[in-house]
């Protein structure tokens, strides 16, 4: 196996990861939050934010590095449309993921602190959570995106 396709599946294995990792907490959190239960927020914003922590942000690290070195090994330039497009989104969800970190943390440290004292969250929570939440439809949308600019590569512009 050459280089090119060993850093192409790194890639491709770092995207499922920063995709499914962030995806697949969002939704459990999304739902948790939802439960009434302060237990089980405190729980799965815990468990959210070592997957983010083990998963998302590496992967997240690994993206543009593997992408770059690919984009310069295949001769594509950074100028290239769906290239440039997909950086600009990256961009995004990158911007909108920063924030979520700090929120979640905020929200995992308000419930752990909510369910060792049998309280209940205080309103910042639900105020974060929406935040959270709002900020998370966009970087969603931009990686979806990112993989159809990836696969089809199409000519967007001149």
């Amino acid at each position: 196996m050459n280089t090119y396709l060993v850093l192409k599946w790194v890639h491709i294995l770092s995207s499922v990861l920063l995709v499914g990792t962030g995806f697949g907490s969002a939704f459990y959190l999304f739902f948790a939050n939802r439960s009434g239960s302060v237990a089980a927020q405190a729980v799965v914003a815990r468990l959210v934010v070592r997957a983010d922590t083990w998963f998302t942000t590496p992967a997240g690290i690994v993206q543009p590095i593997t992408g770059m070195v690919l984009a310069g090994m295949a001769g594509w330039p950074l100028s290239t449309p769906w290239l440039a497009a997909s950086l600009g989104l990256y961009v995004l969800a990158g911007l909108c993921w920063l924030p979520v970190l700090w929120l979640q943390w905020r929200m995992a440290a308000m419930a752990a602190d909510a369910a060792a004292r049998g309280s209940g969250l205080p309103a910042d929570y639900a105020r974060y959570a929406r935040w959270w939440e709002w900020l998370g439809y966009p970087a969603f949308v931009a990686m979806l995106t990112i993989y159809y600019l990836m696969v089809a590569k199409p000519a967007l512009w001149r």
